[in-house]
């Protein structure tokens, strides 16, 4: 039995198949310590021997968020201790004088040097002196840090220097992070930048994954966790506790793989991917046409560079549980701030502050006595009476709810654009699938302001990344720096890391496809574009360069900067039910009316119950089409039609 538990800010999402369905458990998170939440999912589905649970964890993400890593020790070559709070010149925003600079990871006083030095041709100049490691070994250890990250120049040429440092290094008994083990490319700040990453993750994030590895597999006989990637793919658990930096965006890739699959299989190949949770919106863009998932080596996570391959995902501080304040001016602002499960909400019964969830319910979005199946009871006068209290000088609170929501809604909107028009997509191209526990509630705005024609809101909406994780392969990438011209001959370096590969699959009884892909630029340029390998791949490069910054040059010579192969062992196959389709209105699944917040005032709305709907259903907004994990709001003039696959498919007006 295989069990997919996604942890989020406010609740954990756990899923399985079931007689080939997808059967969901939502559990609340518990923040002080994540993997409670976990074993609470599992002793709620009784699960039996021989599970596998596949985990996405917010751990590493909140702790690069909330700055509450290990203390970390840097060790790079001898003069260039500092590259590491120096950085790039490059600003997030470039007029904005009074903007603070990064934190560094590392303070000041624990940034090493050691005299060494490795050419960029491979060649070892100057070779660790054994009396100044000695020395470098006792400094660290009087140091008192909690892990070591190691990244010498040119190591991913040569790794002979480093591998002696980490060598004598090992006598600590710290958390070891190793650039030419983790990142064995060029760009010393980047690679740099990524290896304290890991080492700043590695001791609480390590424990944590082991102590939950050994909490299931001592509870459930022949139990195995394993933990999603940033990339997509899923890992062992062993090895990510020790390369964690991989997991940093593990939730949300697993919403952008179960988007994927299952817009795939209702027959829809380019999407923007909207996730909106209780603390976050994650967004992103699939074109199928275009080599579908996109993998970016170039991330930046709460002001840190990453350079390990993670899905292409924008984040914005916009959930449910996002906060509705005043500024000093006066104007309303929503986020990034969020009220999580403790408090939560103000209908949750214990905040005070209003949040889009609130808002959402004063606008009779959401249902009182039918939210999670039930399971919870929203406070429908408490928030009524807080959202007066707080709403300043708006005239009513419904006109404060709508504010909140148009607020959150053009945040949302502008994460939208940066992943699609500031990256040369036309939204009105693609299909908007809504997913999250948020998501439905507010897609069919976010696909009319963007003018999105299509809304897609797939099963399991509010659990969508427990479902990609669950569908996802387990797979693992391979990168090295080459600076090669496009006509050299580079299949010494792949077969180099297919090896590699296939050896740390075997170890693990598995088989694997190898994946090629090069990371290629214009001679003379200072950034790359990655294309799969092969015999068209200058013309590929081409096309991709036009797309991205509005022109391309077929005279210019080419060179191949990265090799990269993706290892893949495919997932059990998943082949849904598809119905046929019958005609009909869905009066079958109507529960009622209620009034909704429409355009400046209250509509009497009809309700439906999602698990009622039929194939084939179809009618126009307004309406609600209410479910376990969430809610689907349909405004006037928008045209709701259940597909074969029981996806709610939306034709937006406009």
């Amino acid at each position: 039995m295989r069990i997919a538990i996604d942890t989020g800010g406010t609740f954990t999402d756990c899923v399985y198949l079931q007689d080939g369905k997808f059967v969901v458990l939502k559990v609340f998170s518990t923040p002080h310590d994540p993997g409670m939440a976990v074993l609470n999912g599992l002793r709620q589905i009784a699960a039996g021997p021989d599970i596998v649970v596949r985990h996405g964890t917010t751990v590493g993400t909140n702790t690069m968020l909330e700055r509450k890593g290990a203390r970390v020790a840097f060790v790079t070559t001898k003069g260039f201790e500092d590259t590491i709070a120096i950085g790039r010149q490059a600003r997030p925003k470039l007029y904005d004088w009074m903007q603070p600079a990064p934190e560094c990871l590392v303070k000041v006083g624990l940034r090493f040097g050691i005299a060494e030095r490795t050419s960029a041709e491979c060649e070892i100049i100057r070779e660790v002196d054994a009396a100044e490691l000695d020395d470098l070994v006792s400094r660290i250890k009087d140091a008192d840090v909690d892990a070591v990250a190691i990244s010498l120049l040119f190591s991913f040429a040569n790794s002979k220097n480093e591998s002696e440092v980490a060598a004598a290094l090992e006598r600590l008994g710290l958390p070891l992070s190793i650039s030419h083990k983790i990142l064995p490319e060029f760009r010393e700040y980047e690679r740099a930048s990524t290896v304290v990453a890991n080492a700043y993750l590695a001791p609480k994030l390590g424990t944590y994954l082991t102590n939950l590895a050994t909490n299931v597999e001592s509870g459930y006989k022949r139990a195995r966790l394993e933990v999603m990637q940033s990339s997509g793919g899923i890992i062992s658990a062993k090895l990510a506790a020790a390369e964690p930096v991989r997991t940093v965006l593990s939730g949300p890739a697993g919403g952008v793989i179960g988007a994927y699959k299952l817009a795939t299989l209702a027959g829809f190949d380019r999407i923007i991917g909207f996730d909106m949770g209780g603390t976050s919106t994650d967004v992103c863009l699939v074109d199928a046409s275009a080599g579908g998932l996109h993998i970016s080596n170039e991330s930046v996570v709460s002001g840190i560079p990453i350079g390990v391959p993670m899905l292409d995902i924008h984040t914005a501080g916009a959930g449910g549980g996002s906060i509705a304040r005043f500024d000093a001016g006066g104007m309303l602002r929503v986020g990034p701030e969020s009220a999580g499960s403790i408090p939560g909400p103000i209908c949750f019964g214990r905040a005070e502050q209003p949040t889009v969830t609130d808002a959402n319910l004063a606008l009779g979005r959401l249902d009182t006595e039918r939210f999670l199946g039930g399971s919870v009871k929203l406070d429908r006068e408490r928030m009524m009476l807080w959202m007066e209290k707080t709403k300043n000088s708006i005239a009513t609170v419904e006109a404060f709810a709508a504010g909140i929501l148009q607020v959150i809604e053009t945040s949302m909107a502008k994460a939208i654009r940066v992943i699609s028009v500031e990256r040369g997509y036309d939204p009105r191209d693609f299909t908007l699938v809504a997913f999250g526990g948020g998501g439905p509630l507010h897609a069919c705005s976010l696909a009319y302001a963007l003018r999105v024609p299509r809304v897609l809101i797939p099963a399991l909406p509010g659990a969508l990344s427990a479902v990609g994780i669950l569908l996802a392969d387990t797979m693992r990438e391979y990168s090295r720096t080459v600076m090669l011209p496009i006509d050299a001959q580079f299949e010494e370096a792949f077969c180099r890391l297919e090896k590699l590969g296939t050896e740390e699959f075997r170890a693990e009884n598995l088989t694997g496809q190898s994946l090629r892909s090069v990371d290629m630029r214009y001679k003379g340029q200072g950034y790359e574009l990655n294309v799969p390998f092969g015999s068209n791949m200058a013309a590929q490069f081409h096309d991709l360069h036009q797309r991205r910054y509005g022109f391309a040059s077929e005279t210019r010579a080419l060179q191949v900067v990265n090799v990269r192969v993706r290892m893949v062992s495919a997932a059990e196959a998943f082949t849904p039910v598809v119905q046929p389709l019958r005609e009909g209105d869905g009066a079958q699944a109507l529960i009622g009316t209620r009034d909704v917040y429409f355009d400046g005032g209250f509509q009497e709305t009809r309700v439906y119950d999602r698990e009622l709907l039929r194939p084939g259903d179809t009618f126009a907004g307004p309406a609600i089409v209410s479910e376990y994990s969430s809610a689907t709001v349909l405004p006037f003039g928008d045209v709701l039609r259940v597909d074969g696959l029981g996806n709610l498919v939306i034709k937006v007006h406009g």
